[in-house]
């Protein structure tokens, strides 16, 4: 199996929120997991960031953050290097998805925890 170090966008301190969940169905897969969100915190040994300033370079994103609070990420996101974005449900942004098409970045309007559960991450 091939590891997919991953960024999720919109971590809270709310273990039940769906970015949380994530978080934890990726690391029980065995992909490497960074996290942004509001405030910085520990959450499943994951350090929670505020700043993307120190996420290595990562394969996929997945965003659990609605389009209107998305445009403060566009340009570290689409300068990522990133392969694909996932846009989980509630967080397909046009503008977003199209910008990342044109760099030639994967987009999935699907969910990270549905993807995981069925063998399609």
């Amino acid at each position: 199996m091939y590891f997919k170090p991953t960024l999720v966008i919109g971590v809270s301190k709310n273990p039940n929120r769906y970015a949380n969940l994530a978080v934890k169905a990726l690391k029980a897969q065995g992909h490497p997991v960074y996290a942004l969100g509001k405030d910085t915190f520990v959450f499943e040994d994951v350090l929670v960031k505020t700043q993307w300033e120190g996420i290595p370079e990562i394969h996929t994103i997945t965003l659990y953050l609605r389009p209107e609070h998305q445009e403060a990420y566009y340009q570290p996101i689409l300068s990522s290097g990133a392969f694909r974005i996932i846009f989980n449900p509630g967080t397909w942004n046009d503008i977003l998805a199209e910008k990342a098409v044109q760099q030639g970045i994967e987009v999935e309007d699907a969910c990270t925890l549905v993807m995981l559960s069925s063998g399609q991450f």
